[in-house]
């Protein structure tokens, strides 16, 4: 009987070879490599904590699917899902789905190695391509003494989409940063590599009860891991080039359940941003005409033309045409000092006191931001445009009023110390730069505003315009 032989279709013998070297390969080979992997992986991490001011956190280094049900199962999450089904009769197991896709959908894979090898490398490359990239702080001892136990948030204006890459790079070499990212980049592969980077997916306005709540319970356990995170408290791009009010979402999020005498403290870095040309200013100036918005098909034109002039022209060309991308840290703001100044126990408040908190604490930040944002020659000369009223300006008068210009605003407090000042040939590359653009017209000297560019100009005056409006 056991002597018997047995034949099987050729295909059938494939099949089941197949089946038992995929056996052999997930339970043998796979956990062997994975776990050969996972150790040199925590094995480069820990170098690269020995070179970070502040530390990738244990949350960061968690597996993914472990924070996606720690989301899940949630005390605060689960009571909101009885309190709709109980609202609108929903089954409990369909809101758990719910809550699952929201889970997937926010919570990020930090990988280290992506974050430094591949992440820094592109940010930096991006970064230094564009512009000439300066960095100031306002109180380096400051930002040199952090705590490092110390939950760091990072809260900034928003001028581009260059500020993600832009931050990330010049951070990089210090902590490593969480961002929200809204739902533009979640498309193959860029979803990938923006997970790999640890930033998580925001819907932008969702009133999903549901959804807010799982969100709210993620920025929260980040915060309380010390997950370094960066917050445009705008909440989107700036359109008139003027900060925007705050919006209060995150700031809510993270201080809802704050406790400063027992809590671990949160330590808010203002940044302020600027740019000598926004690569988006068009695009902001035009953005309630949605007829007249440029599609996906115009902004990849544009991309295509601007890699064939650039990839073919020399360093200084490049930084002609795109100038100063400049970046300040601010003074460390510690929310346990300032909690504790003004006896405010976030925990224990009700939702109005709370809010009203939240707000008063987002505009004191924001009045933070503006005291640092850059000031950088093309803002400059456009603000000495507008002053004008249209009227023609020769190249002297022009530089004339810009010193006297900064010489006021530094009067008033502004991020800049006489010997930062951009220097005469600077100044003159700048008012090139518009020219070449066609935003001001020459002859014999004499400059004026192409009416044409006329709202463009005022957009770059406007982010210097709190020192002088």
């Amino acid at each position: 009987m056991f002597d018997d032989a047995i034949t099987l279709p050729a295909w059938l013998f494939y099949v089941l070879l197949i089946a038992a070297a995929y056996a052999i390969v997930m339970s043998v080979l796979f956990p062997s490599v994975r776990w050969f992997v996972r150790r040199r992986l925590n094995r480069a991490v820990d170098r690269i904590n020995d070179s970070l001011h502040i530390t990738i956190k244990p949350l960061q280094r968690t597996r993914r699917q472990i924070l996606i049900d720690q989301l899940i199962f949630d005390q605060e999450v689960i009571a909101e899902i009885e309190n709709i089904a109980r609202e609108t009769g929903k089954p409990r197991d369909v809101l758990q789905q719910e809550v699952k896709r929201y889970a997937r959908e926010i919570v990020p894979a930090f990988n280290a190695y992506v974050y430094f090898r591949i992440g820094y490398w592109l940010a930096k490359k991006i970064a230094r391509f564009l512009y000439r990239v300066r960095v100031n702080a306002a109180d380096q001892h400051g930002l040199a003494t952090i705590d490092k136990e110390t939950a760091v948030v990072f809260v900034m204006n928003h001028r581009s989409n260059m500020d993600y890459v832009l931050i990330s790079y010049l951070a990089a070499e210090q902590v490593t940063l969480s961002y929200a990212v809204g739902e533009w980049a979640r498309v193959f592969p860029l979803e990938s590599l923006v997970r790999a980077m640890g930033a998580f997916f925001v819907r932008r306005g969702s009133q999903n009860p549901l959804y807010r709540k799982v969100l709210a319970r993620y920025v929260h356990m980040a915060t309380q891991s010390g997950v370094c995170q960066a917050v445009f408290l705008e909440g989107g791009l700036s359109r008139d080039g003027r900060l925007s009010e705050p919006r209060l979402g995150f700031l809510d999020y993270m201080l809802r359940y704050y406790d400063p005498h027992n809590d671990r403290n949160i330590t808010f870095i203002p940044v302020g941003i600027n740019y000598d040309r926004v690569l988006e200013d068009k695009n902001m100036l035009g953005w309630e005409d949605r007829a007249n918005r440029p599609g996906k098909w115009q902004n990849f034109n544009k991309f295509l033309h601007f890699m064939r002039v650039n990839l073919f022209s020399s360093s200084r060309s490049r930084w002609s045409r795109y100038g100063y991308a400049s970046v300040n840290f601010g003074i460390p703001i510690s929310m346990r000092d300032y909690a504790l100044e003004r006896g405010l126990v976030f925990r224990v408040m009700d939702k109005e006191q709370r809010v009203g908190e939240v707000e008063n604490l987002a505009h004191h930040l924001m009045d933070a931001i503006r005291l640092v944002i850059p000031i950088i020659p093309i803002p400059i000369i456009a603000t000495v445009f507008v002053q004008a009223n249209g009227q023609a300006l020769r190249s002297l008068d022009i530089m004339a009023r810009a010193d006297q210009l900064m010489d006021a605003m530094m009067q008033r407090g502004a991020a800049m110390r006489p010997n930062q000042k951009p220097r005469h040939k600077t100044m003159a590359d700048a008012l090139e730069n518009l020219k070449h653009r066609h935003i001001v017209f020459e002859k014999d000297d004499h400059f004026t505003v192409n009416p044409a560019f006329d709202g463009l100009l005022t957009y770059y005056a406007n982010s210097l315009s709190h020192w002088w409006r």
